[in-house]
């Protein structure tokens, strides 16, 4: 691959990856995920960990890399809402 498709990958991967950042700000500063769905949570959660197997398979840096990090930011998205029940209100 050539540099300039790396770079693109890498912009890509960030721009992606960094959506979910003010998401997963937002509900460890409120603790609340009501008014996000869950369905989409998990099926979003389900293909960024098939994205990553697949960077990984292909051994794609910008896939794995931006993917391994969606997968944090998204699973513990995924993890507070479904316990969400669970815990005391703030």
């Amino acid at each position: 691959m050539s540099a300039l498709t790396d770079l693109i990958g890498y912009i890509a991967a960030f721009c992606t990856t960094f959506a979910f950042v003010p998401q997963a700000y937002s509900v460890w500063k409120t603790h609340s995920t009501r008014d996000l769905s869950l369905a989409m949570f998990l099926v979003f959660t389900i293909g960024v960990c098939l994205w990553l197997v697949y960077g990984c398979l292909i051994g794609s840096w910008p896939i794995i890399i931006a993917n391994l990090c969606t997968v944090l930011l998204a699973g513990y998205i995924l993890g507070m809402k479904l316990t969400e029940g669970r815990r005391r209100p703030v």
